[in-house]
This record gives C-alpha cells, sequence and structure tokens, in this order.
C-alpha cells in the first residue's frame, strides 16, 4: 500500500519540530515529510509523485523564505495531482487579504493561528484527512484506528465497498 503523505512547510526549526511532535499518532499510517522552503516543498513533492505516494494533507506556513505559503497553496490547486489534497494554512501572520486568497484561489481547508494547541491540530488533521480518504481511497479500512473511524465506516457501509 502506498502511504499517504503529510506535508508540512515550516521555515522556523521549533515550530517545525513542534509540528512534526503533534503529527505523531498519525505515523503509523501516513508518511510524514517536511520542508522548509516552497523549493523543498516541491522536491518533496516530486519525491513522492515518482514513488508513487499520494499527498493528502499540505500543513503551510505563510511566511516562508522566497514565495509565500499562501501562493504555493495557490500554484498547487491549479494542478490537477493536487486539486484532492486537503490544504490547511497555519500561521500567525497571514493578513485578511492573504487568508481570503487562500481561501477562494487554493481551495483552503482550514486556517489555524499560531500558537496552536496540539489537541486542535490532531483534531484538524485528522478531520481532513478523514475527508481525503474518504474520497480518494478504495480500501477504508487500514485508516479506521488513526482517523474518525466512525465517518469511515459510516463511509464504507453507504457506499457498498467491498472491503
Amino acid at each position: 500500500m502506498k502511504r499517504i503523505v503529510i506535508l508540512c512547510v515550516e521555515d522556523e526549526a521549533e515550530v517545525l519540530d513542534a509540528v512534526l511532535r503533534d503529527l505523531s499518532p498519525f505515523k503509523s499510517v501516513m508518511r510524514i515529510e517536511a520542508a522548509e522552503s516552497v523549493d523543498d516543498a516541491k522536491t518533496v513533492l516530486e519525491e513522492c509523485a515518482a514513488d508513487g505516494h499520494p499527498v493528502g494533507l499540505i500543513l503551510c506556513d505563510h511566511l516562508l523564505p522566497g514565495v509565500r505559503g499562501v501562493d504555493f497553496l495557490i500554484a498547487l490547486q491549479q494542478d490537477a495531482h493536487y486539486v484532492a489534497t486537503r490544504k490547511v494554512l497555519i500561521t500567525g501572520q497571514a493578513g485578511l487579504e492573504d487568508t481570503v486568497r487562500a481561501v477562494n484561489e487554493a481551495k483552503l481547508h482550514h486556517y489555524i493561528a499560531k500558537p496552536w494547541k496540539a489537541e486542535e491540530l490532531q483534531t484538524v488533521v485528522r478531520d481532513q484527512l478523514t475527508e481525503y480518504v474518504i474520497r480518494t481511497q478504495d480500501d477504508l479500512i487500514p485508516y479506521v484506528g488513526v482517523l474518525d473511524g466512525a465517518r469511515i465506516l459510516e463511509a464504507v457501509a453507504s457506499s457498498g465497498r467491498d472491503q
């Protein structure tokens, strides 16, 4: 089974470490990748594509070196490979205009303000990944114990998918 990727794009090492730590409950079924810039993120995305690993979720800061996070998410939304990818902005510095652009043009799925609580981040990640796997995966059972098991089992039952 190709593992679904969670990509975290954050340029501050301490913040990146905190996000990765808070994502640890998902490691058993997801592949977690980190990037410190948009260029690094593009390299990770290319590697994932080459290996056949789908990118289910991108957690992205806004103020990054070079390209801003919102512009990166907008560009991804225009790429057919990433339309289904769930996009979450984690930032304390995106202004209203940039946030509106992210919602309208990147189809942003959620916004988390810094600083966050681990439980809040995990709830958002669980919800977003549950939605992603229900929409994109044929075999949902491997995700029941880590994601929203009730929603996944309901999707299995209502779709008539043979698991």
